[in-house]
């Protein structure tokens, strides 16, 4: 009996292996998927981001975010931007701009700048913060900071 175990292990080992491994790999993928699904979705430039608007009919909502350090944004990103209630609603419903002031990623002199003038324009006093505005630009709504509740809540604020 002893000979028996020592071979199913010997034979069952790798397979147990392969398929744990199979499944770390396989879970962030699937995250990994939605966050690029999400990402797809966010403009970086604010006249673009308006004149879609316009030819669309929708509004725009402009994350002011720090992506790379900021946690109630990290954290608003994994719980509400990412997920699939909230991507499918922005499809429909929205123009999304993400306008970043990362501490470790590089941005282009260009995006760095506009990301700053609008900032200032707006008034940007904290992280995040989620701005709803027409085509034309005029503010509809803000909210700062993270709001609880996940998708169902930031899409019932969106559509306030």
């Amino acid at each position: 009996m002893h000979f028996l175990n020592r071979s199913f292990i010997r034979f069952a080992g790798p397979a147990v292996f392969t398929c744990v491994a199979i499944a770390f790999v396989a879970m962030p993928m699937k995250i990994a998927g939605a966050a690029q699904q999400s990402d797809a979705l966010w403009l970086t430039n604010y006249q673009q981001a308006l004149a879609q608007a316009a030819k669309e009919k929708k509004n725009v909502l402009i994350d002011f975010t720090g992506s790379d350090w900021c946690p109630p944004c990290i954290q608003m990103e994994k719980e509400v931007l990412s997920q699939r209630e909230f991507i499918a609603f922005a499809k429909n419903n929205l123009v999304l701009l993400k306008l970043d002031f990362p501490r470790r990623k590089k941005l282009s002199p260009e995006e760095k700048e506009q990301n700053h003038n609008l900032g200032e324009q707006f008034g940007i006093g904290g992280f995040p913060t989620y701005v709803l505005v027409d085509p034309t630009g005029k503010e509809l709504k803000r909210e700062i900071g993270y709001l609880p509740g996940g998708p169902k809540k930031f899409i019932e604020w969106a559509k306030s």
